[in-house]
């Protein structure tokens, strides 16, 4: 058994001046107080990945930096999955009696500390180095591939995408550390600028500074707990030239392995977390972990149905299409905002009732899943 203890966010867009190193340590201080914890406290430490600082040992970098000595340390590195798996791995580690209180930190600079040609060449190694890489292909051009096929196989239209950059940017609007504030409509984002067809600059999350954290003890701490009731993985492949069929991705894998850990079915779940890098991976993640069927995804948007005020209120924060993305904390931002709204302190953007929530990450161009369910406990 193990419980989110604690959760720190730093605002995400440019942070002039911080390092990687300032804003995780931002972060992390914001946890462990949240947690109603001391530096002292923490005896375990997992650490994401970084682009922009890219030591082989940032864990303990990390550590000597913050002011703590933890009797267990690791660095993670699935993607964009990343963020949840080091909560499994966290959950595992407490409930196992291994460390009492984990914490979980990732950040980075990179809109600021790092070149746009770097970025994007660094991302880009997800590629196949002989069959894939060396043609040139970005990000945006590996999910616009999927976006291309996806839409052929379930009708589904570049209308439809811009639906979710939408919904995610209404949400930003109530939320004050998101990088966008401006309203955007479906006509906006079919008239951006082409990135990767058929995805536009508006189906594609943004680059950030930022910085999350959150600790995973073993007992609770505060007055409404937030207890990690079961997770699992799943790792179909690495490479889109290699990827199954779109039918049989690893999403549904973890999804199922998830359920049958937690007891827990989607028709129990009151609030979903899921990864949005573009507005395709959120559409076919949706619709692969069961929260809409194939092809009915964005009719649902449109319906209100994951709205805040909808049956599913989905990434109310504005997830990584607006709230940003830097790099393994970007997917963080959406289990802090998870844990503030299963806590009762998101404010304006508060839901109904978020008792039991799904969370979800996605690494690589859908190749690493990690499902997980929380619980509220009073």
């Amino acid at each position: 058994m193990s419980f989110i203890t604690g959760v720190g966010l730093t605002s995400y867009g440019k942070h002039e001046g911080s390092s990687s190193l300032d804003l995780m340590s931002e972060a992390a201080a914001l946890a462990i107080a949240d947690a109603g914890l001391r530096r002292s406290d923490i005896d375990g430490i997992l650490c994401g990945y970084s682009t922009v600082s890219p030591h082989i040992m940032l864990a303990t970098v990390f550590a000597e930096h913050f002011g703590i000595r933890p009797s267990y340390a690791h660095a993670v590195q699935v993607g964009g999955a990343t963020g949840l798996a080091m909560a499994m791995l966290a959950h595992h580690l407490v409930d196992a009696n291994v460390a009492r209180h984990v914490l979980v930190v990732a950040g980075e600079n990179r809109l600021t500390g790092q070149s746009r040609d770097a970025s994007i060449q660094a991302l880009a190694q997800v590629g196949h180095a002989d069959y894939e890489v060396s043609l040139g292909p970005t990000i945006p051009a590996y999910y616009g591939l999927v976006a291309s096929r996806y839409m052929h196989e379930y009708g589904v239209t570049q209308e439809d995408l811009a639906e979710f950059a939408v919904l995610m940017r209404r949400h930003a609007l109530d939320h004050p550390g998101a990088q966008f504030h401006d309203p955007i409509t479906v006509a906006d984002v079919m008239a951006s600028k082409p990135v990767a067809l058929p995805l536009k600059l508006l189906d594609c999350c943004p680059v950030s500074d930022g910085g999350a954290a959150f600790v995973v003890s073993r007992e609770r701490t505060g007055e409404t707990g937030v207890r990690v009731r079961g997770c699992a993985q799943a790792h179909t492949h690495q490479h889109v030239t290699a990827a199954p069929r779109l039918s049989e991705l690893g999403a549904e894998i973890a999804i199922g392995r998830a359920k049958e850990a937690s007891s827990i079915a989607i028709s129990d779940v009151r609030y979903a977390a899921v990864y949005d890098s573009f507005t395709i991976t959120l559409l076919m993640l949706l619709e692969d972990l069961g929260l809409a069927g194939r092809g009915e995804a964005a009719a649902r948007v449109r319906a209100g149905h994951f709205s805040r005020d909808g049956a599913m209120p989905l990434n109310t924060h504005g997830g990584l299409l607006s709230y940003g993305h830097c790099g393994v904390g970007g997917a963080m931002a959406h289990l802090v905002e998870t844990h503030l709204q299963m806590t009762g302190r998101a404010g304006p953007r508060q839901v109904a009732d978020a008792s039991v929530a799904l969370l979800h990450g996605d690494g690589g161009v859908l190749s690493s899943h990690v499902s997980m369910f929380l619980e509220q406990v009073r």
